[in-house]
């Protein structure tokens, strides 16, 4: 699983499968979820990243983003 946080865009990926290809897409109200040809998510984007999860869970993600960047 990957995590990644995109802080001008305020995005959010979840990549849940990193080595499986994508059949499918599909986006319900500013998220977009990623799906393989079996039909198991692959990945889910969440658009509006910083109103939609938990300040605190983002300030982790906002961290661990730092550290990989350094």
């Amino acid at each position: 699983m990957r995590i990644e946080f995109d802080a001008a865009r305020d995005l959010l990926n979840l990549t849940l499968l990193p080595d499986v290809p994508v059949a499918d897409s599909r986006e319900a109200e500013g998220m977009v979820f990623e799906y393989a040809a079996d039909r198991s998510i692959v990945a889910i984007a969440i658009q509006g990243a910083r109103q939609r999860i938990n300040t605190e869970l983002m300030k982790v993600i906002d961290q661990d983003e730092r550290k990989l960047a350094a």
